[in-house]
């Protein structure tokens, strides 16, 4: 799930915390510094941006934009958005050259919100669906459901990395195509352990699913150094690890 370009699309803001990684949420931080209220969902004005075009009639989410991370500013599987995501849908199937990414927290929830043209989702091949946890609890909690709706492209994101977290047994359904992780970032961002980073991606490995360890948070631990790392530098010091895994073949 990579390209050049990167788009994103709202088309709902507003979201609840559900979990103890949602204690940094930045999207809640942001409203809070603007006074805004980060539980109060609504549609947004970019609801149909898929859809919207330029004045040279050319769409505003063109092919290359590629990925387009969808959602982002709130849980596309959020009650409140119940009577809109029907027609989310329609037009994510009616852009089939766009790439969506969707991440969620509430798996429990697809299954029964997916449409009812669904199937087994190869009509909607151009959606990836990215469950995210936090800890070992939320693992068990929601990749137990995740992995049961017939979802062409399925991932995992184990973000804010809190604790070690084992994913073997949902890896053997087949059902996952990527892992990836990353440490808390922020003030007051607790600890991820590079141990914990290791083992993740030793499972992977032993099950042939990418990995990819993505930042290593705030707050990084290895061995017995505690580093502080500002934000600009945690993608790049995860990418001198030098523990990503790429199937080949």
């Amino acid at each position: 799930m990579t390209a050049s370009i990167e788009s994103v699309w709202n088309p709902w803001h507003g979201c609840h915390r559900i979990s103890s990684g949602c204690r940094y949420c930045p999207v809640f931080q942001k409203d809070y510094k603007y006074g805004r209220n980060p539980e109060l969902v609504f549609r947004t004005k970019s609801f149909d941006l898929p859809m919207q075009m330029d004045r040279s009639h050319h769409y505003r989410l063109n092919p290359g934009d590629g990925l387009v991370h969808t959602c982002t500013t709130s849980d596309f599987f959020l009650p409140e958005a119940d009577s809109w995501r029907d027609e989310a849908w329609s037009m994510m199937k009616f852009r089939p050259d766009l790439t969506f990414l969707i991440n969620t927290k509430r798996p429990d929830r697809i299954a029964d919100h997916l449409p009812e043209d669904w199937n087994d989702g190869s009509a909607y091949e151009n959606i990836h669906i990215n469950c995210c946890v936090e800890s070992q609890y939320t693992a068990d909690l929601r990749l137990r459901k995740f992995i049961l709706p017939p979802i062409l492209h399925k991932s995992i994101t184990v973000d804010p990395m809190l604790g070690p977290v084992r994913i073997s047994k949902y890896l053997q359904s087949g059902e996952i195509e990527a892992v990836s992780c990353s440490g808390e970032t922020g003030p007051g961002a607790r600890i991820c352990d590079f141990s914990w980073v290791l083992r993740l991606m030793l499972e992977c490995v032993d099950n042939n699913v990418p990995f990819r360890f993505e930042m290593t948070g705030s707050n990084f631990r290895k061995g017995n150094e505690i580093y502080s790392l500002s934000e600009e530098k945690q993608s790049t010091q995860a990418m001198k690890a030098c523990v990503n895994y790429r199937v080949c073949g």
